[in-house]
């Protein structure tokens, strides 16, 4: 039987197309499935300050949260990116930089794994996740009030993926030198 934080990692999967689905259907300029879009882009990141607070608190971490936790989470925000490329939101040069970022991580954390350690997530890339949801939000919420606001916070997350990336790479680059020899 499955525990807790996983079951909400498995629903925040399961809630992707359903996102994906309210946010690019055209509904002739009215904003109410952005509003969907956006309602459920939020229940389903809200899962995942869940599901980690509930596993460590109850000890509940498993392998399977492990595995699927970060990959929820990248489909999540990687869904979201590719939807707002097409909806000519985000220029496609900024959405390659990101996802590299989670290619790379994924990578370099499959490394570490293979020689036995654990690359924990750092304040960098937990920063960068809060800033690419409320990035998200704000973009497919798409409120002309708030359009200064949504670039800042857009080229904030830009910012912090390339500075956890560099963060991640200088605090464990051993994990390719040592793992090679």
């Amino acid at each position: 039987m499955m525990n807790l934080p996983n079951k909400l990692t498995v629903l925040r999967v399961l809630m992707i197309p359903f996102f994906v689905v309210a946010l690019l259907w055209d509904s002739g300029g009215n904003q109410t499935l952005r509003w969907v879009s956006a309602l459920i882009f939020v229940a389903a990141s809200l899962t995942d300050f869940l599901d980690g607070k509930i596993a460590r608190k109850y000890n509940l971490v498993t392998n399977f949260g492990k595995f699927m936790d970060p990959l929820a989470d990248k489909l999540l925000v990687c869904s979201a990116l590719i939807c707002l490329i097409q909806l000519g939101q985000l220029p496609a040069w900024m959405v390659i930089i990101i996802i590299s970022r989670e290619f790379i991580i994924s990578g370099f954390r499959l490394v570490a794994s293979d020689n036995g350690v654990v690359i924990a997530a750092s304040y960098w890339g937990k920063f960068k996740t809060t800033f690419q949801m409320i990035a998200v939000v704000l973009l497919i919420l798409k409120i002309d009030a708030l359009a200064v606001v949504t670039n800042i916070c857009v080229w904030i997350a830009l910012a912090l993926t390339i500075i956890s990336l560099v963060d991640y790479l200088v605090k464990n680059h051993r994990v390719l030198t040592e793992g090679s020899m």
